[in-house]
């Protein structure tokens, strides 16, 4: 690795621990571009929290997409994300329109506004998690990756709508709403119940409704690995954690809106293990 895909892999060791983990089970001459890869999207994700309001949050979005377009503004060696991630765009010649679709996506976490619909959701969480997944899988075989557009998709979704369900109590503390409008009402949860957590019951319909769909998803991700090549299956090994994370979040039901789901170190190395042999 250069010097920037070493600092992509030491932001990323409490940025996002999966996926730092299982960039161990990449080859090691793909290691460094995954890195970069993955760096970017905790850089996208973490500007909600750097932000006081949405437009500082537009431009710094919008920064990343001139960079990746070719149109970046003042010295990308300051940034060793940008960089590292630049190298790693050009040597793999990855689709920028992917890129650019995952910051248009992403402008959504900038707002309060309501998730509107199932299809919505699945779209976001298409367009940024599988999104990941199909690039990683780019990076480390471009010809097998081609072949699996639809496994990377439902891995994506199961994994992104478990991750957005473990960060519920944030988001409720932001008067963020990531469940769907059209699922709240299906379940009888109001967005102002999720908000304000004063319907236990309704709150814990609408987590397991959430929950339900993720796993459908992972069914569907599940039987497509069945067909996958070895040389894809660390990009795709963020998303075997999912269902260990849907057990603690069904759990925890309700409580899951007020309690961070989580896994120990050991067990999310136990876990990828298991999966990057399996």
């Amino acid at each position: 690795m250069n010097a920037n895909e070493t600092y992509c892999m030491q932001f990323l060791r409490d940025a996002d621990p999966d996926r730092h983990v299982s960039i161990l089970y990449a080859p090691e001459d793909k290691r460094g571009a995954l890195a970069s890869i993955y760096a970017f999207n905790a850089e996208i994700a973490r500007i909600r929290d750097l932000i006081h309001d949405p437009l500082p949050g537009e431009v710094r979005l919008q920064w990343w997409r001139d960079l990746i377009n070719g149109t970046e503004h003042g010295a990308v060696s300051a940034n060793p994300v940008a960089a590292a991630l630049l190298d790693t765009i050009k040597t793999h010649d990855l689709p920028r329109q992917a890129f650019d679709n995952y910051c248009e996506a992403r402008i959504f976490d900038l707002y309060d506004d309501p998730m509107p619909s199932r299809n919505d959701l699945e779209g976001y969480c298409g367009e940024t998690a599988s999104a990941l997944i199909q690039l990683a899988s780019l990076v480390l075989d471009e010809d097998a990756a081609l072949k699996h557009a639809d496994t990377a998709g439902h891995a994506g979704v199961a994994q992104a709508i478990s991750g957005l369900l473990r960060l519920l109590p944030l988001h409720r503390r932001r008067g963020q709403i990531y469940i769907p409008a059209d699922i709240l009402t299906a379940v009888g949860c109001s967005p102002q119940n999720l908000l304000d957590g004063s319907d236990g019951e309704a709150i814990a319909r609408a987590v397991a409704a959430m929950i339900a769909l993720a796993t459908d998803h992972l069914a569907k991700f599940e039987a497509g690995a069945k067909e996958l090549r070895v040389s894809l299956r660390p990009a795709y090994l963020p998303a075997r954690l999912t269902r260990i994370y849907l057990k603690k979040l069904k759990a925890k039901g309700a409580d899951a809106a007020n309690e961070v789901a989580d896994i120990t170190p050991l067990r999310r190395q136990w876990a990828m293990l298991k999966a990057s042999v399996s």
